[in-house]
């Protein structure tokens, strides 16, 4: 069934190698996602962060990982179960995936690698890969996540049409003001995802904010209470704060080259601006 890989692959119309490879990958992240469907995974989880912003509502940027959380906290989830029956379904596809990765100690995220190095073997490539190179994706699911996340069925119709239980915007965009506020180091595609929300007029899910605040990072029980105007300032405390030169490489390695140009406006002014127009 790669001819079905091959006829999405063409879709694409990739102008680079590395326009390739990214969509290589999306289709691959596709194909798990159909394969963690059938294994039963959204009857307790919910896809969530920037690839699903992507495949579910349309980003325009490539992204890395798939992320999840439960739809009610479980300490003793196991991975595996999940995981031993894409197998069987990608392999229809043409992959031949190897699982790799273990739990960090008292984590409450837990990550597998799948790896691949079958299917771009099997493809008419329009640009010279090295075929060497195994895709990889990283899988993580949130055991412990915080309360107040609303969730929405979707629907997604490669490799064939399926339904996925998803975090819904506003508590996505919740999530992604989380990362932006409390993540340890700072991801330009955090703030790439953070524009597209503000650009559709995502509300956040201020409650689920508040929880995941409550739960991790520097206003960890402090118990905050959260509203607007404390989120405006705490992210224009943040964006004074970053090297917006830096942040610009991260991200266009995951955007076609057409969408380029936009990074040059990337500035505290910038950024300032747009968080005033934050629902």
């Amino acid at each position: 069934m790669n001819d079905v890989i091959q006829e999405k692959l063409k879709a694409y119309n990739c102008e680079t190698k590395e326009d390739e490879e990214n969509a290589i990958k999306e289709i691959t992240q596709e194909v798990i996602l159909y394969g963690l469907g059938k294994a039963g995974l959204f009857e307790k989880a919910a896809f969530q962060g920037g690839t699903c912003l992507r495949i579910i509502h349309g980003l325009d940027r490539f992204s890395e990982d798939l992320d999840f959380a439960l739809r009610t906290p479980d300490p003793d989830f196991e991975m595996s179960h999940y995981l031993d029956k894409i197998a069987t379904t990608m392999s229809e596809y043409g992959y031949k995936i190897e699982v790799s990765g273990e739990e960090k100690a008292h984590s409450n995220i837990k990550t597998r690698f799948i790896k691949d190095d079958s299917i771009k073997r099997l493809l008419n490539l329009q640009h010279l890969q090295d075929l060497r190179k195994k895709i990889q994706i990283k899988i993580e699911i949130d055991i412990n996540p915080p309360d107040g996340a609303g969730t929405e069925s979707n629907y997604v119709d490669f490799p064939i049409d399926f339904m996925v239980i998803t975090h819904d915007k506003p508590s996505l965009l919740a999530g992604k003001c989380h990362a932006l506020l409390c993540r340890n180091y700072t991801k330009g595609r955090d703030w790439y995802d953070y524009l597209w929300h503000i650009r559709h007029g995502t509300v956040a899910n201020l409650e689920m904010l508040q929880h995941a605040l409550d739960q991790q990072g520097p206003w960890k029980g402090k118990a905050v209470t959260i509203n607007k105007p404390w989120l405006k300032t705490e992210l224009a405390r943040k964006i004074k704060s970053i090297n917006w030169r830096d942040l610009k490489n991260d991200v266009s390695n995951f955007i076609r080259h057409d969408k380029q140009e936009a990074l040059e406006l990337w500035s505290e002014d910038f950024f300032l601006k747009k968080t005033d127009k934050l629902k």
